[in-house]
C-alpha cells in the first residue's frame, strides 16, 4: 500500500487520496478516527467507497465513507443537542430511532409524519423555541388550512408528543409543549364506524348473491361477515391454512403491501389474534367454492415463504386489503343506488362488525 511522509498526501493502494482522519491499518482495513469530548473513537471498513469490491471472505459492510457520513451527522446532532439548536425534525428522527421492532404499517405511518414535518416551517423550528401555543396553532393550521382530518392529526400528535417528552426526559427541555388534550383545540370530525344489523347483513348478502356483477364476490363477503376475520388475515390465507375436513382455519399471519409496493407477511395484529378458527358447514362450503374456482398463475408467487393464496390479480400477485376495500365501496354504492333505505359504509379494513341487538 502507498504511504506518505511528513507533509505528503496520504493515498491508498489504488492511489486514492485519503481524507483527514482516514488511514489504513496493517491488515488492510480502512479506519476513520474522530473525537468526542477529547477521546478518540474509530470506525472500520474493508471498503473505502461504496463501489469497492469486498475482499474475498469478508462479510458485507458499509464503506468507510458511508460510515464517516453517519458519524458526522451524529456529531452535528450532538452539537445541536448541547447548544439547544436541535430542530423539530431532528428530534422526531432521533425519537423514531428508538422505535425498533414496530410493524411495517407503523413504520409507514412514521415516514408519513417525517415527510410532512420536512415540508413545514414548524419542522425547522428549534425545539427550545416551541411553546405550547405554537404546538396548538400548528395542529389547528393542519386542520383548518391544510384540510387534515382529526384522525390524521391525532396520528401526527402521537409522534410529536412522545418525541418532545423524550427531550424532557433527557433534560434538554423543561416542559413538553404537546402535553395537552386535543379536545377544545380541534374539531373532532372523525367518523365513528357503525356496526350493521343482522337484517342489514342478510339484505346485503342477498343483493350481492343476486347481482350479475358482484355475485362473484359473494363467498368472500359471506366469510368475512360470518367469521370476524380481518381482511389482511383473509388475504394472507393459503390452501394449507384451510382444513375443510375438520372445519378449521389456521390464522397466524397476515398479508400486507407496503407504500413502496412490497408484499410482506406479518404476524397477526395481537397475540390473541393467532388462533385456529372453527368454521360452520356453510362457511366451509364458501371456502370450498373459492378453492374450486381459484384462478392461480402457473407459477405462484412466494411471499416470505408463503404461497398458495386464494386470490390473485392480473399480474399474478395475491390480492391485498386495498383491492377488497375498493370492491366493498363499489358494492355498497351500487346497493344504495338501487334501494331507498341506505346501507351504511361497510369496510373490511379491519373487521366487518355485526350488531347483535
Amino acid at each position: 500500500m502507498a504511504k506518505a511522509g511528513r507533509g505528503q498526501t496520504r493515498r491508498d493502494s489504488k492511489r486514492r487520496v485519503l481524507r483527514p482522519g482516514e488511514s489504513i491499518r496493517a491488515d488492510g482495513k480502512y479506519q476513520y478516527k474522530y473525537h468526542i469530548d477529547g477521546k478518540p473513537h474509530f470506525v472500520y471498513s474493508w471498503k473505502l467507497e461504496p463501489t469497492d469490491k469486498l475482499p474475498k471472505g469478508k462479510k458485507p459492510c458499509l464503506s468507510l465513507r458511508e460510515l464517516e457520513k453517519q458519524v458526522n451527522t451524529d456529531l452535528d446532532l450532538l452539537v445541536n443537542i448541547v447548544d439547544g439548536q436541535m430542530t423539530v425534525c431532528e428530534l422526531v428522527d432521533r425519537y423514531l430511532k428508538t422505535k425498533t421492532g414496530v410493524r411495517q404499517s407503523t413504520k409507514q405511518g412514521y415516514v408519513t409524519v417525517q415527510r410532512l414535518l420536512a415540508k413545514e416551517a414548524f419542522g425547522k423550528k428549534t425545539i427550545r423555541s416551541v411553546k405550547t401555543s405554537d404546538a396548538k396553532l400548528f395542529l389547528i393550521k393542519l386542520q383548518q388550512e391544510d384540510g387534515k382530518s382529526y384522525s390524521s392529526i391525532h396520528t401526527i400528535r402521537g409522534v410529536l408528543r412522545p418525541a418532545f417528552q423524550m427531550a424532557v426526559d433527557d433534560d434538554i427541555l423543561v416542559k413538553n409543549p404537546f402535553g395537552f388534550q386535543l379536545v377544545g383545540v380541534l374539531v373532532n370530525d372523525a367518523v365513528t364506524r357503525e356496526a350493521i344489523t343482522k337484517d342489514q347483513m342478510r339484505k346485503f348478502l342477498k343483493f350481492v348473491h343476486d347481482d350479475v356483477v358482484y355475485c362473484k364476490y359473494y363467498e368472500v363477503v359471506y366469510i368475512l361477515f360470518h367469521t370476524g376475520m380481518r381482511i389482511s388475515e383473509f388475504c394472507g390465507l393459503t390452501l394449507k391454512d384451510i382444513d375443510l375436513q375438520n372445519r378449521t382455519v389456521n390464522i397466524d399471519h397476515q398479508l400486507q403491501r407496503t407504500s413502496d409496493m412490497r408484499y410482506i407477511i406479518e404476524t397477526t395484529k395481537t397475540d390473541a389474534g393467532t388462533r385456529v378458527l372453527p368454521i360452520t358447514e356453510d362457511v366451509a362450503q364458501m371456502f370450498q367454492a373459492i378453492i374450486e374456482d381459484r384462478n392461480a398463475p402457473k407459477v405462484e408467487k412466494s411471499i416470505d415463504g408463503y404461497s398458495g393464496f386464494l386470490f390473485y390479480d392480473d399480474n399474478g400477485m395475491p390480492l391485498v386489503a386495498m383491492h377488497w376495500q375498493h370492491r366493498f365501496n363499489h358494492m355498497v354504492g351500487r346497493y344504495n343506488d338501487i334501494y331507498r333505505v341506505q346501507m351504511p359504509n361497510i369496510t373490511p379494513h379491519g373487521r366487518v362488525i355485526i350488531r347483535t341487538s
